[in-house]
């Protein structure tokens, strides 16, 4: 009862808070500034999907469909036709992200890496409309995150 009546009165607590206030208000901020400044993101990261594109500018997706069978949340839609050189080719591949779950699972199952989760996590979005990825929007991506796409599945490639 005494010792309870003296820190009360003594303020201890108060005291030992200030002190470790104090303690960190002198060292070095271990928070970073987001906008203007980013952490740094693993080669592994999932973020927003891209198709890719051979070095030649032909796309990758050869529309064996694996990472539509393969999707647990069945976001991805595939529509494919022949071409006049016997190969097959998408006329449509859509995402919606609404669904997606960024398991990766849909980067594992293709056979030429033509759909990755690329380094992107800034898309956030005003409507539900703007996540519903179509072709030419992946394709984009894939063109805008290419260098940082192939410098990440390089550093991978030891471990894939």
């Amino acid at each position: 009862m005494l010792a309870q009546f003296a820190n009360s009165f003594l303020l201890t607590e108060i005291v030992k808070g200030m002190a470790l206030t104090f303690k960190y208000m002198f060292k070095s901020r271990v928070t970073i500034n987001y906008p203007f400044e980013k952490g740094p993101i693993s080669p592994r990261f999932r973020g927003e999907h891209a198709l890719r594109r051979y070095p030649s500018g032909e796309e990758r997706c050869i529309a064996c469909k694996l990472c539509e069978a393969v999707c647990p949340a069945q976001a991805i839609t595939i529509e494919a036709e022949p071409r006049d050189d016997g190969s097959r080719r998408t006329t449509r591949y859509d995402i919606d992200m609404t669904k997606c779950i960024y398991c990766g699972l849909c980067q594992e199952a293709c056979p030429v890496d033509a759909i990755v989760e690329g380094p992107n996590f800034e898309f956030a979005t005003e409507t539900r409309e703007e996540l519903y990825y179509n072709k030419d929007k992946l394709l984009l991506n894939g063109d805008r995150w290419e260098s940082q796409i192939a410098s990440n599945l390089a550093v991978d490639a030891p471990y894939r």
